[in-house]
Formats: structure tokens, C-alpha cells, sequence
């Protein structure tokens, strides 16, 4: 794993994955880079605009890929994506990555009436996962690849109000929410998955600081200049490049001997930048009845048939 970089990736020739969010950042550059190595690469956005140039310059790479309409804070959005996915592969998919995000809007609601960054980090691609188990079931060694964040290092998972419905809302708790849901769902899913006896591995993985839209994001909004400069500034003087950020996703998708219940982040200072390597989680996190507690929420809130049951 030392040092692991884009070059060591091996061929992805034969594997259909499915990204979240590529459209842009984190998600473009790991469809571009699948793509490039061979594999067969669904980018599900949810701009159809966006979505087309995305899909363009993936193309423009010599990659075979194709685009999947999908928006995670719509429930409904979510099944007809899965349905399609089937459909369009034949239930065989190698590598899931849930990869979109937003990270500290304004309080919002979903369409189903979640804040939106519980509802769409995670309640989406909770239900999104579940409803492809059977594609992923088909295939020998198949991987579910989830990012989380150093946020959820500060994530508390307030089970009785997670949607902000009854307390204050704030930004940064819940994204740091939604970062811990993440990182939960993952290492409950490698629970089932090992009980189970399935070939499947489910990982988490954060990206450390990266140069991404999130930041900007986040300024636009909240309809703050201050916040869109200074997000600016955080990733002109701290962040890495897209291309770093992208690693440890890529190399959980990929990587030989990669065991499910892992999370990796860069392996510089306190996880900010650097080469994939295995990172640290919080007691929290690792919590099997705070994961299993999840789990049976995220099933009475979607309105979704966990897999595995």
C-alpha cells in the first residue's frame, strides 16, 4: 500500500461500477480513472446538464461510460436508479461507489422530508445500496466503497431527531452527522455481509482535505461572500488536488486485499493529505449497536427491505 498511486491500479477490464456525484470533483476523477483502465463506468448524476459534460470529458479519455439520472434527496429517484442499474447491467455490478455529498447548507428538506444532508449523504445511498444488493450479489468479490469524512470525528447521531425536525439545526453538526451514518452504515453492512457469508466487501473512506466544489459550495449556499472566499483560501493554502483525493477511493475499489470493515484516508498529517492508508475511526463509529440501531432507522425511514436482512 506505501506510496500507492493512480499507476498501481491494475486493469479494471470486464468490472461495471457505479459512481455517485460524477459530475464533478471526487466522482469525475474516479470515473475518468476507471474508465481509463478499462472498466465499464455509470456516472449517476443528478444535473442532467452537468451530468452530459461530465460524461463528455470521461469519453473524451478513450473510456466506455454512460450517465444515470439520479437524485438521492428523492426516494422515488433512487428506486427508478436502481431499477435502470439492473436493467441496464443485467444484475452485475462490480464495485458501488457512493461518493456524492453536500456538506453545510442552509436547512433544508429533501423530498421526502429528511434534512437534507441525512436524507441525501445518507439515507440516499443507504437506500441505494440495499435496493442493488442483488447486482452486487451476482459478482465474485464485488465492492461497496462509502465516504465518510474527518468530520465524523466531531458526528454525534441523534437517533430520536435526526432530520432537525424538534432542535436547533446547524450546518456543521449535521454534516458531521451525516459523515458518521456513513462510516456506520459501511462497517454494519461488512457485519450482515460477513454473517451472511457473501463475497462482498464493504469499505469506508474519507478523502482528507481536497480541492473540491463542496467548500464553494458551501459559500454559494448560504448566500455568504465571506464563506465562499474562505473556502477559497482553504483550498489554495491546505487542501490537495483532486487527483490525490480521489486515491484512497480508488484504491478501495480496486486494490488486492482489501478486507471489508476497512477506512481508509491519506496517510499524511492527521489524515489530510497523502497516500491511501488504513485510518482512524472513532469509538463511535465502530459502535456494532449504534450501526444496528442505524440500520433498522434507515429501513423505517425509507421504506426500503434492508440487504442483507
Amino acid at each position: 500500500m506505501a506510496n500507492w498511486t493512480e499507476a498501481d491500479l491494475p486493469d479494471q477490464s470486464g468490472r461495471t461500477v457505479l459512481i455517485t456525484g460524477a459530475n464533478s470533483g471526487l466522482g469525475l476523477r474516479s470515473a475518468a480513472v476507471l474508465a481509463g483502465r478499462g472498466a465499464r463506468v455509470l456516472l449517476a448524476c443528478r444535473s442532467p446538464e452537468r451530468g452530459e459534460r461530465a460524461l463528455a470529458e470521461v469519453l473524451a479519455g478513450g473510456g466506455e461510460a454512460e450517465l444515470l439520472a439520479l437524485d438521492l434527496a428523492d426516494l422515488g429517484s433512487v428506486r427508478a436508479a436502481a431499477a435502470e442499474v439492473r436493467e441496464r447491467t443485467g444484475d452485475a455490478l462490480d464495485v458501488l461507489m457512493n461518493n456524492a455529498g453536500v456538506m453545510a447548507p442552509p436547512l433544508r428538506r429533501t423530498a421526502d422530508g429528511f434534512e437534507s444532508q441525512f436524507g441525501t449523504n445518507h439515507l440516499g445511498h443507504a437506500a441505494l445500496t440495499w435496493l442493488l444488493l442483488p447486482a452486487l450479489r451476482t459478482r465474485p468479490g464485488a465492492r461497496v466503497v462509502t465516504l465518510s469524512s474527518l468530520a465524523h470525528e466531531q458526528g454525534r447521531l441523534n437517533f430520536d431527531d435526526p432530520n432537525f425536525e424538534r432542535r436547533r439545526y446547524r450546518a456543521w453538526s449535521g454534516y458531521a452527522q451525516s459523515k458518521l451514518a456513513n462510516l456506520l452504515f459501511a462497517l454494519e453492512l461488512d457485519r450482515r455481509v460477513r454473517t451472511e457469508g457473501l463475497d462482498l466487501v464493504s469499505v469506508a473512506v474519507h478523502p482528507g482535505v481536497t480541492a473540491t466544489e463542496l467548500s464553494a459550495n458551501m459559500g454559494r449556499n448560504r448566500g455568504s461572500a465571506l464563506l465562499d472566499a474562505g473556502g477559497r483560501v482553504v483550498n489554495a493554502l491546505f487542501a490537495q488536488r483532486v487527483e490525490a483525493g480521489a486515491l484512497p477511493q480508488l484504491y478501495a475499489a480496486t486494490a488486492a486485499g482489501v478486507r471489508g470493515g476497512e477506512y481508509y484516508g491519506p496517510d499524511g498529517f492527521r489524515g489530510m493529505r497523502g497516500h491511501p492508508a488504513l485510518a482512524r475511526m472513532t469509538s463511535a463509529a465502530r459502535d456494532p449497536r449504534a450501526g444496528e440501531r442505524l440500520w433498522e432507522l434507515t429501513a423505517e425511514l425509507t421504506g426500503v427491505a434492508p440487504e442483507p436482512s
